[in-house]
C-alpha cells in the first residue's frame, strides 16, 4: 500500500473491507448459482423420496438451478446426516429427514454419530405431516375390525400377535410398542423387516405379521382392497378419503402414534442469507398449487414452517417428545 498517513490507511482498508462485504453478500443473495445436493437418507420410492423429488422439481423451477436427489440410505439416517455436516456450510448440500433420522436416531446413536447433531444441524422448515394407519391384516381371517377388538384379542392370546415394523428403533416400533404400554402391557411381538415399509406390507399380505402402523400413501390401496383393515387413523382429523376410520384419540390412545413428518435441514454455518433464500424459496415451493395437489393425493398436510426461528422450535420440541417416549418404552437396539 506503500507510505500513506494513518487516517487515509484507516479508509482505504474500511473500503477494503466494505468491498468484500458486499462482495459476499452479492454471492448469497444470488444463492442459488449453481447445482443444489438433497441428500434423502432412504433408498427411492418411500415417501421420504417422494417428498423430496416434488419439491426439488418445484425448487428448480424457482431458482433456475437443479436441485439434485441423492440417496444415501443406511445406519438409520447417519450416513445421510453426516455427508451433510461434513460438507461445506454453503447451501450446496441439503437433506431431507423425517422423525426417525432427524429426531430419534440423533437420540438413540448419539454416541455413534461424529458430531453433536443438535450443534451442527439446523432445521430450515418443517414440510408435511404423514398420516398413517394402525393397520391389520385380513389374511388368515384375522377377525379385530376396531381398536377395542384388536386389544381384546391380544389380551386373550398372548404373544401371539405379531407386528411389523420398518426397523428396529424406529417411529413405528416406538408407535407399536407404546400402543402395547398404554393398552395395559399387551404381550406382542415385533418383527422388524430390512426391507422397510414394502417388506412390512409383505409380511402382512401374507399374514406373518397381524399388525403394523405404516403410512396412508403406502397402503391405502391394500386397504382400498381389502387387503388389510384400518382400525384408526394416525393423525389430527379423519382423513376425507377415509370418513370411517376413527382417528387414535378417537379410539381412545390420543397420544399414541406418531404424525410422521418430512423437514428440510442445513449444516448450522450456513451464512443467514442463504438460510432465508433456502426458507423462502422451499416454502413458496410446498405451497405451490402444483405441488400441493401431488402432495395431498399422497395424503400428506402440507406445514411448512413460519419462520427459521419457529422451525428450531419445532425440532427442539420434537427432540424433547421422543426422549421422553425413548425414556418410557425400552427397545433393545442393534450395537
Amino acid at each position: 500500500m506503500g507510505y500513506l498517513p494513518a487516517q487515509l490507511r484507516m479508509i482505504v482498508l474500511a473500503f477494503v473491507c466494505l468491498t468484500f462485504t458486499v462482495a459476499g453478500a452479492a454471492a448469497q443473495d444470488s444463492y442459488p448459482n449453481r447445482p443444489v445436493k438433497v441428500l434423502v437418507p432412504y433408498g427411492p420410492g418411500g415417501a421420504t423420496d417422494i417428498v423430496a423429488r416434488i419439491l426439488g422439481d418445484e425448487l428448480q423451477k424457482i431458482t433456475g438451478q437443479p436441485f439434485v436427489v441423492i440417496n444415501k440410505p443406511g445406519a438409520f439416517g447417519m450416513v445421510a446426516i453426516e455427508e451433510m455436516e461434513k460438507s461445506a456450510a454453503d447451501g450446496y448440500t441439503l437433506m431431507i429427514g423425517n422423525v426417525s433420522t432427524n429426531a430419534i436416531t440423533p437420540i438413540l446413536y448419539a454416541k455413534k454419530m461424529h458430531a453433536d447433531y443438535q450443534e451442527s444441524v439446523v432445521a430450515v422448515t418443517n414440510l408435511v405431516d404423514v398420516p398413517a394407519f394402525l393397520l391389520v391384516t385380513t389374511a388368515n381371517e384375522f377377525p379385530p375390525k376396531t381398536v377395542a377388538e384388536f386389544v381384546d384379542y391380544a389380551r386373550k392370546n398372548p404373544g401371539k400377535v405379531r407386528y411389523g415394523t420398518v426397523g428396529v428403533g424406529s417411529y413405528p416400533h416406538y408407535d407399536m410398542a407404546y400402543f402395547a404400554k398404554r393398552a395395559g402391557n399387551l404381550d406382542l411381538t415385533g418383527l422388524p423387516n430390512k426391507n422397510g415399509a414394502a417388506g412390512v406390507i409383505q409380511d402382512m399380505l401374507r399374514g406373518d405379521v397381524q399388525a403394523a402402523f405404516l403410512n396412508v400413501a403406502s397402503t391405502a390401496g391394500q386397504v382400498k382392497a381389502g387387503k388389510f383393515r384400518a382400525l384408526a387413523v394416525v393423525n389430527h382429523t379423519r382423513l376425507a378419503a377415509y370418513p370411517d376410520v376413527p382417528t387414535m384419540a378417537e379410539a381412545g390412545y390420543a397420544d399414541v402414534g406418531t404424525v410422521a413428518w418430512n423437514g428440510l435441514f442445513a449444516p448450522a454455518a450456513t451464512p443467514q442469507p442463504v438460510l432465508d433464500a433456502i426458507f423462502k424459496a422451499a416454502t413458496n415451493a410446498v405451497q405451490a398449487p402444483e405441488v400441493a395437489e401431488k402432495l395431498k393425493k399422497q395424503n400428506f398436510n402440507i406445514v411448512p414452517s413460519a419462520s427459521l426461528a419457529d422451525a428450531k422450535i419445532w425440532l427442539a420440541g420434537e427432540i424433547k417428545h421422543w426422549n421422553t417416549i425413548t425414556q418410557a418404552v425400552k427397545i433393545d437396539l442393534p450395537q
